[in-house]
């Protein structure tokens, strides 16, 4: 698919979808939405459209939305900005990522890993991609300051990505050699969130609905996010983990603090928060929502055929 209109690509996805009698097209990014679109609409098939980032759409953009029967955004924030962008409202769907319940659940142990990393206090952990939007700057901020009420505590920072070693500059610069540990990918996450004491994800912006945090909740992990994005719907402050403002390492600092003096409010609210995303955000969950959408699709593209 070498753009948009690529006339080569749409003949062949139509041969692609007449071979395997398709029903539906499901996009994800903005070329494949045009050509994938195009060529189903060209056959009468049904489209659906997901719109994963929390990023504002232009009006002038939103072409392509239009070409979708249905769109699935990862939760209501995103299902906002898409309705302002002037698509209606019926047509979306927020559905968050579902979360693998046999992997992540409330049976699954930290021991492991504490003792591979000699984590004998309390333990406090940012696991994302290492990128600027994911405010691991804020984190390793907000440790400087929970040191000095904790100094027995250490922080995780798990992941990979193209900002790794300017996080570990970083580290090196406000001293915390000691204090702070990165991982790098790790595969065993259902077992590392297992080993924390608080979960947190700094993000600052584009975080449509973060994985994580139902990950975390699921094994039983108390969480602390920011009201970026799709985090609110997943976290209540004060009742199913915290919530602070984005790029604010003294709140983010003050929630962290607050849940490993009171661990057992800590473990209260992360008790909340995992009943509900074993509920809500599991895989058949999410599933369940998606096999709908399809349906609904089905049939707006037969009912605009007729």
């Amino acid at each position: 698919m070498r753009g948009a209109w690529d006339v080569a690509a749409i003949l062949a996805l139509r041969t692609v979808a007449r071979a395997h009698a398709v029903d539906v097209v499901h996009t994800h990014s903005s070329i494949d939405s045009w050509v994938a679109g195009l060529a189903a609409r060209s056959l009468g098939l049904a489209v659906v459209r997901s719109r994963h980032v929390s990023i504002p759409i232009p009006r002038r953009r939103a072409h392509v939305y239009r070409l979708a029967h249905r769109i699935i955004t990862s939760g209501d924030a995103v299902a906002r900005i898409v309705e302002a962008a002037g698509i209606p409202r019926e047509r979306i769907a927020a559905i968050g990522p579902g979360i693998d319940t046999a992997r992540f659940h409330p049976g699954v142990s930290g021991a492991a890993v504490r003792a591979e990393l000699g984590l004998g206090g309390p333990t406090v952990g940012l696991v994302a991609n290492i990128r600027g939007s994911k405010g691991h700057r804020f984190f390793l901020e907000a440790a400087r300051d929970v040191l000095r009420d904790h100094p027995d505590a250490r922080f995780l920072i798990v992941g990979d990505g193209i900002g790794f070693a300017d996080v570990q500059r970083r580290v090196a610069e406000l001293g915390l050699q000691e204090h702070v540990i990165m991982t790098g990918f790790r595969r065993d996450v259902p077992e590392v969130m297992a080993a924390l004491d608080v979960l947190v994800l700094p993000s600052v912006k584009s975080e449509a609905m973060s994985q994580v945090i139902p990950q975390a909740l699921a094994v039983g992990t108390p969480v602390v996010g920011t009201s970026v994005g799709g985090t609110p719907e997943l976290v209540r402050d004060g009742e199913t983990g915290r919530v602070v403002p984005p790029a604010d390492a003294r709140a983010l600092a003050v929630a962290i603090a607050e849940l490993l003096a009171a661990p057992g409010r800590a473990r209260e609210l992360a008790r909340r928060g995992q009943a509900e995303v074993l509920v809500q955000h599991s895989m058949d969950a999410a599933m369940t929502r998606t096999v709908a959408v399809y349906d609904a699709a089905r049939a707006a593209a037969s009912g605009w055929r007729s």
